[in-house]
């Protein structure tokens, strides 16, 4: 292990006994809230387990500043063994990792003027191909393209595509056909959501900063805020808190391994559209540093007039319904139930999702394994009764 590393390691060990002060936990009526309506969370939540739809859950509801309800359901984990879910369990993000983690490092970067969102992507991928088509003339696809899943991109490629195209499915071969797969689409004429759009940011991002995608969240992001328990490639210590995901055809199960297979193969675990593992508590304050204009516990991470831009439907999206990383009103929201305009969410593909509202400052975090331990459970259903209950329980719209 090269010197960087070994410190890298040892600050993150360092990180996880030393944590910032967590949310304070208050009942809900002092932040405006119902609590027989928010309570009934409870029953949507208890009735996709008993359907086996997912084995546990843990839900965080943030208001302002401070946990309004947290709580943990059902297990961890049914197969081999059955073991109690708790609160401080972590897991696997999947695309929930768009937006925590990438959308941020790009923003960062933004900010400090090393990216714009209109460059055009080959600025920084010399290889990297526009669309072009024999009736137009070139197009260029530019950053904020690949944020809003307007660009054209193909949503997906399989790791045998990569090793028949290429011979090996490792991270050069998914950079080389990012770079030069058909476009499907003019920019900005369409949305498609794409894992490949968010890869893509991924290489500008370790690109621009000369670090991996990992080293420059932990730095910038997680250690600031005291997200001890997030991390991609959890470490041993870690690895401890994580939920199990899929059984595997040998009858294991991945934990603390991703789940995505273009983010566990060729990119080995650290991955722009997923990877990231983290907790219900460290999401929790990173909802908070968000409806805070960027800054928590001191420690700015966005400027207010980032945050505000990030969560905004940009002019060249307003027909889709994306913001900058984050979905407003597309087809995938639904996760937001009843929550309005000024909310924003993200879902994951393993039973994770994150709805964050500016106007009421409320935060939703649910987290479930739905994929253990046989990616047969849906919670789509769920999502939207959580986020509505949330929703009905809040009686007053604005904090003092």
């Amino acid at each position: 292990m090269r010197f960087l590393e070994k410190i890298f390691v040892v600050a993150l060990l360092f990180c996880l006994c030393v944590a910032m002060k967590p949310l304070q936990h208050v009942a809900p009526h002092d932040m405006g809230m119902d609590e027989v309506r928010l309570s009934a969370v409870d029953v949507p939540i208890r009735k996709a387990i008993t359907e086996h739809l997912i084995p546990g859950a843990v839900l965080a509801v943030v208001r302002g500043d401070k946990l309004a309800y947290f709580k943990a359901y059902g297990n961890k984990q049914v197969f081999p063994d059955t073991v109690p879910m708790t609160p401080d369990a972590v897991f696997d993000l999947a695309s929930v990792s768009k937006a925590i983690s990438t959308t941020t490092c790009v923003m960062q970067l933004v900010e400090r003027g090393k990216i714009t969102l209109d460059d055009h992507v080959d600025k920084y991928l010399p290889n990297f191909k526009n669309y072009s088509a024999p009736s137009l003339n070139t197009k260029p696809i530019r950053v904020v393209d690949l944020l809003t899943h307007t660009s054209g991109l193909p949503p997906y490629v399989g790791i045998v595509t990569l090793r028949d195209q290429y011979g090996i499915a490792d991270k050069k071969a998914l950079a080389d056909y990012i770079c030069t797969c058909p476009r499907q689409f003019e920019p900005r004429t369409k949305f498609a959501y794409s894992c490949l759009n968010f890869i893509t940011l991924q290489l500008i991002i370790e690109k621009v900063s000369g670090k991996s995608l990992r080293c420059f969240a932990h730095e910038n992001i997680f250690l600031p805020l005291g997200m001890t328990h997030t991390d991609y490639c959890p470490s041993d210590t870690l690895k401890l808190y994580c939920v199990p995901t899929e059984m595997q055809s040998d009858s294991t199960v991945f934990c603390g391994v991703v789940h995505d297979p273009l983010a566990r193969i060729p990119n080995n675990g650290v991955s722009g559209n997923a990877g990231l593992f983290s907790s219900a508590a460290d999401l929790a304050v990173f909802s908070v540093m968000l409806l805070n204009g960027g800054e928590y516990g001191g420690k700015r991470i966005l400027q207010a007039a980032t945050v505000q831009q990030m969560c905004s439907i940009p002019v060249c999206g307003k027909d889709f319904g994306r913001a900058l990383g984050w979905d407003v009103s597309s087809a995938y929201a639904s996760a937001k139930g009843d929550f309005g305009k000024q909310a924003i969410v993200h879902t994951g593909y393993t039973g994770t999702s994150v709805v964050i509202d500016f106007e009421t400052k409320t935060a939703v975090i649910l987290l479930t394994n739905r994929v253990h331990p046989k990616d047969k459970g849906s919670i789509v259903k769920l999502r939207k009764a959580v986020a509505e209950c949330v929703h009905h329980s809040i009686l007053q719209k604005s904090l003092k």
